[in-house]
């Protein structure tokens, strides 16, 4: 399914508002990978699955998913040879739990979902691997009594823990340490065990010292008498960690040897998140499940769009008599509302996600949806927001079959209106012959002409309240709409000679070209000091304002009123008003003579004239610096 459609439509916003009503991350995960299916069986059972799950919901209360835990994360780590750590293990023993839990409870609403219970059929048991999980770890630690070993170094390092206390407990107590000691108290630094100690007294007691506080004030020692012992505690809780992993190292690969079967629970759990998050959505929006086919057959009854809050439900229908419907009327009216409503909702049931409207609406499963909405226009391409369109529509109708759903906003808007109408109704009758479904919309007068007469086609138009200058969203079929402009800049206080004046261009009046102009007189003035100011001529000289004086003017105004000045033997433009006339051509130089040498160098003027008396040499001349131009291209 195109993902500009999916954008435009409010598809991606749709499901993050069913996300919010997943149990755990697995169903949200599965909702962001969620994408319309164009298989009307695929369509059929996950509208069923909506249903189903429902009716579980509103006669037994929601399903024992809150155990449900995210295990994708230590699958992979499993995948990849990581050894899993306690917490991890204790996850996945939770989520098997869940899947047990979750298996017995569908299983037993079979009179309710048959098809729903099934899945669990397919839920795999594995409790031999629960309970050695939890057998082994407790509060998140491996239990000492898993192994005889860990057991037996757990024993040695407690007793070796009392001895190490029981001598700092002495170190503390002595009269001889009193003035040293800043705090009486044991700490641990590390993995050693020491006694906070005042800095200045830190060369006068025996032993390592271990760490020093922020502000240096204190050392932290390890009195000679417990180093032996604290040697032993750290050769000791190595041992403990050796052994610790080659437990966790056992776990993970039974956790492996069941790979297979936790990755079937997996889906099969973040499946049932998903399909019970629809149907909690549905239960909140009152929603139903539609009718379904494959012939482009659209029938909407009381619909609503479900990101709209004030909504009027909308009534539509299209491909038996007519396969083509072009929806008229003002641009603020409501009609685009129209086109995304239908849109949004085809890619909502193709989803397996039920909409709110009448039991009887009914929608066709198309094989693609296209969109054209909006101002594509790309800055970087200088495109036009016409170009834009037509390079969108140029892929829609390339793309599009008897199995499409094409929605066209403003179609032929943003060019000339003759032009632009003329070539929507080509577009239309394109698609028309493709066999596709179309819905456009339109305020052009020649659009709702055509699709009245075609016997295919049909109008629609959106209802609009003239006094408040709000859409109703309230389509009416088989009728065509008015733009209401006049009514528009009625209401925004458009003064009102120039509704009189549209009024009467609208109603077939001539246009009055000779109505006076307001300040003519000045205007005209200002015309003729202007055109004095452009009657600049070659030869004339002229004084650039705030610049240099004395300006040889090479060519007049051109249309954009720049004037062309020889500046240092080369030619500039520059705007007529930067200038101030100096001397006119005919008050400096004599009759007949030549204002072009004016601009020639000697050179230029002596090759110019032996030219003209025939100089071979300087035709020659001539033919090698053309040759030499010719070379260079």
């Amino acid at each position: 399914m195109n993902l500009n459609t999916m954008d435009k439509l409010g598809y991606f916003e749709l499901k993050d508002r069913v996300k919010n009503y997943c149990t755990s991350n697995l169903g949200k995960k599965l909702i962001d990978k969620l994408n319309p299916s164009t298989d009307i069986k695929v369509v059929e059972r996950m509208l069923r699955d909506t249903s189903e799950a429902k009716s579980i919901i509103l006669r037994q209360g929601n399903p024992p998913l809150a155990g449900l835990f995210d295990i994708e994360d230590s699958i992979e780590k499993i995948d990849m040879g990581t050894i899993l750590n306690p917490s991890e293990l204790i996850t996945i023993s939770d989520f098997l739990r869940a899947c047990r839990s979750i298996k017995r409870f569908m299983l037993d609403q079979e009179y309710i979902a048959l098809n729903l219970s099934n899945y669990a059929r397919s839920i795999y048991e594995i409790e031999e691997l629960e309970d050695e999980i939890n057998t082994a770890i407790k509060n998140n630690r491996i239990s000492s009594s898993t192994s005889k070993e860990l057991s037996r170094i757990r024993r040695y390092i407690e007793n070796t823990e009392i001895k190490i206390k029981e001598e700092l407990n002495r170190f503390l107590s002595s009269s001889k340490n009193k003035d040293s000691i800043r705090e009486f108290l044991i700490t641990e630094r590390g993995d050693t065990y020491t006694i906070p100690i005042k800095s200045e007294y830190k060369n006068k007691v025996e032993g390592r010292i271990v760490a020093t506080s922020s502000t240096g004030v204190t050392v932290f020692v390890e009195p000679k008498s417990v180093q032996k012992f604290n040697s032993e505690l750290l050769k000791l809780k190595e041992d403990e960690k050796n052994e610790e992993y080659q437990i966790l190292s056992f776990l993970t690969g039974f956790v492996l040897s069941y790979i297979k079967e936790i990755k079937i629970n997996l889906e099969l759990m973040m499946e049932y998140d998903m399909i019970f998050a629809k149907a909690k959505y549905s239960i909140d929006i009152d929603g139903i499940e539609p009718k379904l086919n494959k012939n482009g057959y659209i029938n909407l009854q009381k619909v609503y769009n479900p990101l709209i809050e004030k909504y009027v439900p909308l009534d539509f229908q299209i491909g038996k008599e007519f396969r083509c419907v072009t929806i008229t009327g003002p641009n603020a009216g409501g009609k685009t509302i129209v086109l995304k409503t239908i849109g949004l909702l085809s890619l909502a049931v193709q989803s397996g996600i039920h909409i709110k409207g009448n039991k009887d609406c009914e929608f066709s499963v198309f094989e693609n949806i296209f969109i054209d909405i909006g101002d594509n226009q790309s800055i970087e391409n200088s495109l036009s927001t016409f170009s834009a369109h037509i390079r969108n529509i140029s892929n829609i109708v390339n793309k599009s079959n008897e199995r499409t759903l094409v929605l066209l906003d403003e179609l032929g808007s943003g060019t000339d209106p003759k032009e632009g109408s003329t070539i929507a109704i080509s577009i239309l009758q394109e698609l028309y012959q493709m066999g596709s479904i179309v819905i456009s919309t339109s305020h052009y007068d020649r659009i709702k002409e055509f699709s009245e007469k075609h016997p295919h086609f049909k109008n629609a138009s959106v209802e609009f309240d003239k006094e408040t200058l709000t859409p109703l969203y309230k389509l009416v079929m088989g009728e065509s709409g008015e733009s209401n402009a006049l009514w528009i800049c009625e209401k925004m206080n458009l003064k009102q000679s120039v509704l009189n004046r549209a009024r009467k261009i609208l109603s077939g009046d001539e246009i009055i070209l000779n109505e006076p102009l307001y300040n003519n007189c000045i205007r005209e003035e200002k015309e003729k000091v202007e055109n004095k100011f452009k009657e600049f001529k070659k030869g004339d000289t002229v004084d650039i304002i705030n610049g240099k004086k004395n300006i040889l003017v090479y060519d007049g105004a051109d249309e954009i009123n720049n004037i062309t000045l020889y500046v240092n033997k080369e030619l500039v433009k520059i705007n007529y008003r930067k200038v101030t006339l100096r001397n006119k051509a005919e008050d400096l130089y004599p009759e007949g003579y030549s204002i072009d040498d004016l601009f020639l160098d000697y050179t230029e003027r002596k090759l110019e004239k032996d030219i003209k008396r025939g100089s071979k040499k300087a035709i020659k001349k001539i033919h090698k610096e053309i040759k030499n131009r010719k070379h260079k291209r």
